[in-house]
């Protein structure tokens, strides 16, 4: 990878892993110490895996490899880990996580003297790698956050001094774009442009989820040599779910016309037919679940929307800042509550083999596009005992 044709993060990545693989090849010098800086954990995972390569036998990984964090071990246990031979391995590789623990609760005094003293003196038969990834670094450093600016700053006044700085900084789309056309072609297939556009832009360039989604369309398209747009939309979840979002976005404006459209796209899309009904009630379930957890946690960025929603229950990236406007249309959780009703009167009914499903689901999206009547009688009793 050139610097002239990746952007910053893989191309700090690139010369990490050239660095380590001359080192372990005899053909260059090793640091006794990295520091990787940054979230973008498709890259941390890269340059792992290049150390692992290099230094850390499998047979011996019990021996040689060791994943240390400092919120629960400090400093001294780690730099001791360092300094202490193996009887079985004649190499130390050492991960430490957690590193932003070295700068909080106040001062270290202690620790920075023991890492100098360390770093004089290193052991040449262990490598210290301090992952920094409490530290966001943008594409575009110029839209680097203050507060992450002065992290970078105080570990490059600190670790950096002893140990090289390895700045991981997010993928732009380009980069994501490229990355998925050179890495189909080393497998033998091609991407066409506007397929590699819409698996970046409907994954938010998240680069762990665009690897694993490639590996699914290189084996769903094995034989082709070819990976066209339908071959995404048909095989990304994230793709199918942007008319799906489109969808939402209508039924909480209670534009019903558009939503009515907008559900006939998906139908006539979909080589299923009638039969993914259930596929698209479920993802309706989902998203009306997702905004009721914004509306009760009072999300209004998308920052703090991957605190509210835990793993596998998050929208794609590109989604986020359209779902928490869709959220806050609904003034309180009753009218999220009444579609989640709604919802599962419909899963019920296309159970329930009906003559025609696609009846179903357009009744479903008229109501849940529709103002709620006033509930009265029996059904207001059981309303108030859903919302508790």
């Amino acid at each position: 990878m050139s610097g002239a044709r990746w952007g910053a993060g893989f191309t700090a990545a690139g010369r990490f892993v050239a660095e380590i693989e001359a080192a372990a090849a005899g053909k260059g010098e090793l640091k006794p110490g990295y520091v990787l800086v940054g979230d973008e954990t498709f890259l941390l995972d890269r340059c792992r895996a290049a150390v692992l390569k290099a230094f850390v036998p499998e047979e011996l990984r019990d021996f040689c490899l060791s994943d240390m964090d400092l919120s629960s071990a400090s400093i001294f246990e780690v730099l001791d880990r360092a300094q202490s031979p193996s009887l079985m391995a004649p190499f130390q590789a050492v991960f430490v996580r957690n590193v932003k623990q070295l700068y909080t609760r106040g001062a270290k005094k202690d620790e920075f003297v023991a890492l100098e003293r360390y770093f004089r003196s290193p052991n040449p038969q262990a490598l210290i790698i301090f992952v920094a990834d409490f530290v966001r670094i943008p594409s575009d450093l110029r839209r680097m956050e203050m507060d992450d600016k002065n992290r970078f700053e105080r570990l490059t006044e600190t670790l950096g001094q002893h140990c090289g700085m390895v700045e991981l900084a997010r993928v732009n789309e380009d980069d994501a774009m490229r990355w998925v056309a050179a890495t189909a072609q080393e497998q033998g297939a091609r991407v066409d442009p506007d397929a590699a556009r819409e698996l970046v832009d409907a994954l938010g360039a998240d680069m762990m989820m665009i690897s694993s989604e490639l590996e699914k369309l290189l084996l769903y398209t094995l034989g082709k040599g070819r990976i066209t747009l339908g071959d995404v939309e048909t095989m990304v979840l994230s793709a199918k779910q942007r008319s799906l979002y489109e969808l939402t976005d209508a039924i909480s404006a209670r534009d019903r016309a558009k939503a009515l459209a907008l559900l006939q796209g998906l139908l006539n899309s979909s080589d299923a037919g009638e039969d993914a009904a259930i596929g698209h009630l479920y993802m309706l379930a989902r998203t009306f679940r997702q905004m009721l957890v914004i509306l009760e946690k009072n999300v209004r960025d998308s920052r703090a929307i991957w605190q509210a929603l835990w793993q596998g229950f998050r929208m794609p990236p590109f989604a986020a800042d359209d779902l928490i406007r869709q959220a806050r249309r609904f003034k309180s959780r009753r009218g999220l509550t009444r579609a989640l009703r709604l919802i599962a009167r419909a899963d019920l009914e296309l159970r329930s083999s009906p003559p025609d499903k696609r009846l179903v689901l357009e009744r479903l999206v008229y109501e849940l596009a529709s103002e709620p009547k006033p509930a009265s009688g029996i059904f207001a009793s059981d309303q108030l005992s859903f919302e508790g």
